[in-house]
């Protein structure tokens, strides 16, 4: 994959982003745990919905390919994504009682809560009739999120997306986003990740996830650094202790911006779409990470993930107050 300009595709800011949207409900005020709330507040959610606003708040023109119910909760989706300027038009509602991604987020860091409902999850019905329905040579870039690989029929939806990115030569990213309730086993997982890791330009995932693309926890940094073999971009994230980038034969090791977090939820949602939206803002590589590293941050301090993404002089002015740690 490092044929293509990667970096130069990007700055043609025309995105296709592939993955679910959702609906999150809060507990309010925050900090009320799950079982004593009397009142909720909604907020789009989703991780792929989550890294469209935070690339579309850095000035990132976004389409969006999913699907959702065909229901007031996928309405609402569709409502809010418009309230942030992501174009729907790709997106399509599926019936036969399926459910959009539903989740109930606990506003705390003790003994957080996170309960995520995926029963017939609508966005795991887009079909490869849903790919068709989509020009590549109108996009710069494909991003998405390994959610959406957990089965069929998107998960042959999604292979069939990267071959045809690769036909338009067209950069692709992925941010492994590991599920494990919606998929059978960590082995499929593994193997499922592997084929479609090697088909990018740029993956991101933490330790976890890339202890999973190992199928052994013990060696996710062994297999992120085989794969810079084949992609140009590989972020290893390691949640307090920073991350490591693999990228031109070279290693870039960063830390983290030390904040008072609110709760554990759309850091890395927000570093996903803040780095892409980095590299379209003309930063470098590196710089780029700390773009991403500085949104993560700002993201944990505040109630919800896409409203709580943040605009570019947002994080810049937090960068100016805040050190990243070494």
């Amino acid at each position: 994959m490092k044929n293509i300009n990667f970096l130069a595709k990007i700055k043609e800011n025309n995105f296709l982003i592939i993955g679910r949207a959702g609906i999150d409900i809060y507990p309010d005020p925050p900090g009320t745990k799950t079982e004593n709330a009397t009142h909720f507040v909604t907020h789009l959610g989703g991780s792929s919905a989550n890294i469209a606003v935070a690339l579309t708040k850095l000035g990132g023109n976004c389409k969006l390919l999913t699907s959702v119910s065909d229901d007031a909760l996928g309405r609402l989706s569709i409502n809010q994504l418009h309230s942030y300027n992501i174009d729907t038009s790709l997106v399509t509602f599926k019936k036969e009682e399926s459910r959009i991604s539903f989740a109930v987020v606990e506003s705390t860091i003790k003994d957080h809560q996170s309960i995520i409902y995926r029963n017939k999850a609508s966005d795991l019905l887009m079909s490869k009739e849903d790919i068709d329905c989509v020009n590549f040579n109108n996009f710069s870039c494909l991003i998405f999120t390994g959610t959406c690989l957990a089965s069929e029929p998107s998960r042959s939806a999604v292979f069939y997306a990267i071959e045809k990115a690769k036909k338009s030569n067209i950069p692709i990213i992925l941010d492994i986003d590991y599920r494990p309730y919606t998929w059978t086993s960590p082995k499929e997982a593994s193997e499922v990740y592997m084929s479609a890791s090697k088909n990018c330009d740029i993956l991101i995932g933490n330790d976890d996830e890339f202890g999973i693309l190992a199928n052994d926890f013990n060696k996710g940094m062994k297999v992120a650094k085989e794969l810079s073999g084949e992609v140009s971009i590989v972020i290893y994230k390691k949640g307090e202790k920073g991350s490591v980038t693999f990228c031109d034969n070279k290693e870039i090791n960063k830390g983290i911006f030390p904040v008072k977090a609110l709760k554990p939820t759309g850091a890395g949602d927000a570093f996903m779409g803040s780095f892409i939206g980095g590299l379209l803002n003309n930063k470098n590589i590196e710089e780029s990470i700390e773009y991403g590293s500085a949104s993560a941050a700002i993201v944990v301090t505040k109630v919800g993930c896409s409203p709580a993404m943040p605009l570019q002089n947002e994080i810049e002015e937090f960068m100016k107050l805040n050190k990243i740690s070494n």
